[in-house]
């Protein structure tokens, strides 16, 4: 740690049965991407002050892995590093994982994750012969990844198809807040997810927890005039914040991840100080007030 007097002592849970304690809130290091150098490495600092030792990271997040090799090479030890690739193939898979490892500095990801699951299709080829799942297998063997994870942003059917299909699946990461679980349909269904991933022991990372709702169409408000560099309109005050982050780590989950804008870190990282957990008649009342609200999830499939 940076300071270990002033660290905080943020809660862990166990990511499914890894052996790994996560924090309850993940970094996700798509923030760096809108800052400069000096500035990653004081928002590195800043999230390892906090005690957070999770960080997310990935090659489509422009130059993050690269703002993040510095600080991470310096505190290899207190990170848990997750990666991922949109590759579906061995050869553009393992191409990708180098070219991380390359990027971040490091010898091992502790994480690797099949990043964006949205199709049959996809999950035909990953998990076929010459798929990316040989690929991660080999490399877990090799040592240059520890765990085995799959993210996506919509399609909970699809989420548990992978999690018959994939017996070495050791993390989930997927959209959960508000919105989506007050959506009584087959497509917002992630609690089926959570239920499961509990079951056969795997870890959870909640991503969107801070979604209040997709940006309006570019013709009327075009990605340069977004106030926020997000995927999705976020809440934005710090008692929303609060809010959010304890009604995603009172779920079930294994672990937040923070929004992926810089000026929201430090609300996420105060709300996951505080956390401490949320009573149901509270999180009644947020699921109620967000019922109707536009989901995030189906129409923005990125975090």
């Amino acid at each position: 740690m940076t300071d270990q007097s002033k660290a905080v002592d943020m809660r862990t849970r166990p990511l499914g049965e890894t052996g790994h304690e996560s924090t309850v809130m993940t970094f996700g290091a798509i923030a760096l991407n809108w800052v400069e150098q000096e500035a990653a490495n004081q928002m590195v600092e800043h999230v390892l002050d906090y005690g957070v030792t999770h960080f997310d990271v990935a090659p489509m997040y422009g130059d993050a892995e690269l703002k993040l090799g510095p600080k991470l090479r310096q505190h290899r030890e207190d990170i848990f590093l997750g990666c991922k690739t949109q590759e579906r193939e061995y050869e553009g898979a393992r191409r990708k994982l180098e070219q991380s490892l390359n990027r971040l500095g490091v010898e091992t990801i502790d994480l690797y994750q099949v990043h964006g699951l949205e199709y049959d299709e996809e999950l035909d080829t990953i998990t076929g012969d010459g798929g990316a799942l040989e690929a991660f297998r080999d490399a877990k063997d090799e040592g240059l990844i520890d765990h085995i994870g799959l993210t996506s942003h919509s399609r909970p059917q699809l989420i548990l198809d992978a999690i018959d299909r994939i017996d070495d699946l050791e993390s989930l990461m997927f959209p959960l807040n508000p919105v989506v679980v007050g959506k009584d349909d087959e497509e917002h269904d992630y609690e089926a997810v959570l239920a499961r991933a509990d079951e056969e022991g795997i870890g959870t990372l909640g991503i969107k927890a801070f979604a209040d709702g997709p940006w309006p169409p570019t013709d009327e408000l075009p990605e340069t005039d977004r106030p926020f560099a997000n995927w999705y309109q976020p809440v934005r005050s710090p008692g929303e914040i609060r809010e959010r982050f304890d009604f995603a780590a009172s779920q079930g989950l294994t672990s937040v991840v923070s929004a992926g804008d810089p000026k929201l870190v430090t609300m996420i990282l105060e709300a996951a100080a505080q956390y401490d957990g949320m009573d149901e008649a509270a999180q009644r009342s947020l699921i109620e007030q967000s019922r109707h609200d536009d989901s995030p999830v189906p129409e923005q499939l990125h975090h």
